[in-house]
């Protein structure tokens, strides 16, 4: 029924819910599907779910977020070699993002919530449907023979870059270790690989890693990558509006825009929902 395949990924436990949202204390938002409840000390996410659950201690003043390590995964976006490597102009403040990145995937694989990758790898069939503006913002020169699906050539003598931001090609991988880890993660079954072909990986009515998100009843988001502003925010910002969880790590994101739009972004996604590291976030997962 299709009301019920919107209403799945939330109704975990209809009976709860509903208890909890008669409560005389007004501590419970949402509705019976999706629901928070505000704790003495901050939130719980859990949605009644309280099995193996994990409680970070997030900064002053969210307080703490209670979670449920099945209903959680990380999002990294767009931590490709299109925008990291250096032969490319690759930022230095995103590649200097891996090795932080690397040790949160292996912290939530440790605790078996899932991560997942949605990067841009297009298609040709995407090329005929992808507005101007976005073929504009993706010039190199000015003009359209440089914006996606364009030859980038080569670097290094022999790496051949492959077309703009098309799904397969080198420039579209992720960059440096993180490709050993996609790979790995993917074959193990831990780690899930999502093409985008817009800057938000959450665009439209259902986007392949939204509907893995309902399958699999995730429905709290940990988010990091590139750029802080543009895809990880628009995926962030989607996800939000769509009714999840949505946690923006700050020290697994970066931008090349100026500092300005990483504090609008830092300031919304407060509001949106919370903002945190790495360092609040590893420890007890590793505790639990």
């Amino acid at each position: 029924m299709r009301l019920g395949r919107y209403l799945l990924p939330f109704a975990v436990s209809y009976g709860c819910a509903n208890a909890q949202l008669i409560n005389p204390n007004n501590i419970t938002f949402g509705n019976p599907f999706n629901f928070w409840t505000k704790t003495q000390d901050g939130w719980d996410l859990t949605r009644g779910n309280h099995t193996n659950t994990i409680t970070l201690p997030l900064p002053h003043p969210a307080g703490n977020v209670t979670i449920q390590p099945a209903a959680s995964a990380m999002v990294i976006i767009d931590m490709q070699n299109f925008f990291l490597h250096p032969e490319l102009g690759g930022d230095p403040l995103g590649r200097a993002l891996v090795p932080t990145t690397i040790n949160m995937i292996h912290a939530f694989r440790a605790n078996g919530m899932k991560v997942l990758w949605t990067n841009w790898g297009l298609t040709d069939f995407d090329l005929t449907t992808m507005p101007p503006a976005l073929f504009r913002g993706f010039s190199s020169d000015g003009t359209s023979a440089t914006s996606f699906g364009s030859d980038m050539g080569t670097i290094q003598g022999n790496i051949s870059v492959g077309r703009k931001l098309m799904r397969g090609s080198w420039n579209a991988q992720p960059f440096g270790d993180l490709l050993d880890e996609q790979v790995g993660g993917v074959a193990n079954g831990t780690d899930f690989y999502f093409n985008k072909n817009r800057l938000s990986g959450m665009w439209g009515t259902s986007t392949p890693m939204q509907t893995f998100l309902q399958d699999n009843m995730i429905t709290t988001l940990f988010f990091g990558g590139v750029n802080i502003d543009q895809c990880v925010w628009g995926t962030l910002l989607d996800a939000y509006y769509k009714g999840y969880d949505v946690i923006l790590v700050d020290d697994i994101s970066a931008t090349t825009s100026p500092m300005a739009a990483t504090g609008m972004v830092d300031f919304n996604a407060a509001l949106n929902g919370w903002r945190a590291n790495s360092t609040d976030i590893i420890p007890p997962l590793f505790v639990s």
